[in-house]
């Protein structure tokens, strides 16, 4: 099999670009069906599909982050109009954010730490789906994420969870690498 150069320095020089530097514009309707379809094709022992996926465009994100505000204000009753605001734009500026939830199915065969790790790699395959298409990603799980308020609120279901919110945009700014850590301070070989 050949190399496919092209995918290598991807995989070598992918980024995460944070919230505030995604924009429009984001994925056509076209687009973001392969992006959800590409992201769907992970590893997943005994083929139940242990995630979900919940979108997030348009006026969507706006009404989205008015019931994070809501709830974040009941929870933090002193949040200022600064911090309000922060929280109605959780899902903004970013055209797309797609919440992938782990929707855990009871197998023998497949431990939850297995269905865990598979709706993981939803999270990573969108973002490689993203960069496929020109666009960016980050993948971010603030605190409504994990809480079970927000999550209800955010379309989870029973016995589900956010593991991860994926911002989907073009690129308003060429970010920087960061240090990786040495292969010799992260790799052993058994043996």
């Amino acid at each position: 099999m050949a190399v496919n150069t092209a995918l290598v320095t991807h995989l070598k020089t992918r980024r995460s670009v944070g919230i505030g530097f995604l924009k429009d514009p984001g994925p056509t309707d076209d687009e973001l069906r392969d992006i959800l379809a590409i992201a769907t094709r992970v590893p997943d022992h005994g083929k139940f599909a242990p995630w979900r996926l919940v979108v997030f465009h348009g006026d969507a994100r706006r009404r989205a982050g008015e019931l994070i505000a809501g709830l974040a204000q009941q929870i933090r009753p002193e949040l200022d109009a600064a911090g309000l605001e922060i929280e109605r734009n959780q899902f903004l500026p970013a055209p797309v954010t797609v919440g992938v939830l782990v929707s855990p199915k009871p197998n023998p065969k497949a431990p939850y730490e297995e269905q865990l790790l598979s709706a993981g790699n939803v999270c990573f395959n969108l973002l490689h789906a993203a960069y496929a298409f020109g666009f960016a990603g980050s993948w971010t799980n603030r605190w409504y994420g994990t809480d079970p308020r927000a999550q209800q609120l955010l379309g989870a279901r029973g016995g589900e969870h956010f593991v991860g919110f994926i911002h989907i945009g073009t690129p308003t700014a060429q970010v920087e690498d960061r240090d990786r850590p040495a292969l010799a301070d992260v790799v052993t070989y058994f043996g």
